[in-house]
C-alpha cells in the first residue's frame, strides 16, 4: 500500500503592512505569484506557487504581537524545506531583513532563520542528504 504523500498547502497569516509582507516573501522565494484575492470584507492575497502558498490578510487593527516567547503557546516559526539556503539568506540580507537567530550548520542541513517586519520567524532549511535517517538525525 503507497502512503500518500502529505504537505502542508498554505499558512494564513494576518499582517500589519500586506504589501511589505509581499516584498519579504517574494525576496525569498522570487518565483512566488499573487494567485489571487481581495474580497469587500478583506484584503488578501494567495502569493505562492502551483504546490503551496502564502495567505496574507491586511490587519484592520495593529496591535502587534510583540512577545514572541517559545515558553509560551502559539506558532513559534513556519519552516521551508529550500534548494539553496545560502541564496534565500543573501536575498534577505541584501534586502535589509536580519537573522532572527544564529545560522546552523550541520552535518546533514543547513537552517536560517529570518524574521519578517512583523516578527513573524521563518526557518528555511536545506538538506545535504536525501536518506531520512540522515535528514531526520537529531544527534548534532
Amino acid at each position: 500500500m503507497r502512503t500518500q504523500r502529505i504537505y502542508l498547502e498554505h499558512a494564513n497569516i494576518t499582517v500589519n503592512d500586506l504589501q511589505e509582507a509581499i516584498r519579504f516573501f517574494q525576496t525569498a522565494f522570487p518565483h512566488f505569484k499573487i494567485r489571487g484575492g481581495g474580497n469587500a470584507m478583506r484584503e488578501w492575497v494567495h502569493l505562492g506557487d502551483d504546490d503551496t502558498y502564502i495567505a496574507l490578510n491586511q490587519a484592520k487593527q495593529s496591535d502587534l504581537k510583540t512577545d514572541k516567547n517559545y515558553d509560551k503557546i502559539g506558532i513559534n516559526h513556519l519552516g521551508f524545506v529550500v534548494k539553496n539556503v545560502e541564496e534565500i539568506a543573501n536575498n534577505l540580507l541584501n534586502n535589509g531583513y536580519k537573522r532572527d537567530f544564529p545560522k546552523e550548520v550541520e552535518q546533514f542541513r543547513i537552517r536560517d532563520y529570518f524574521a519578517d517586519a512583523d516578527g513573524n520567524q521563518y526557518e528555511f532549511v536545506q538538506y545535504l542528504s536525501d536518506k531520512p535517517e540522515e535528514k531526520n538525525s537529531y544527534s548534532n
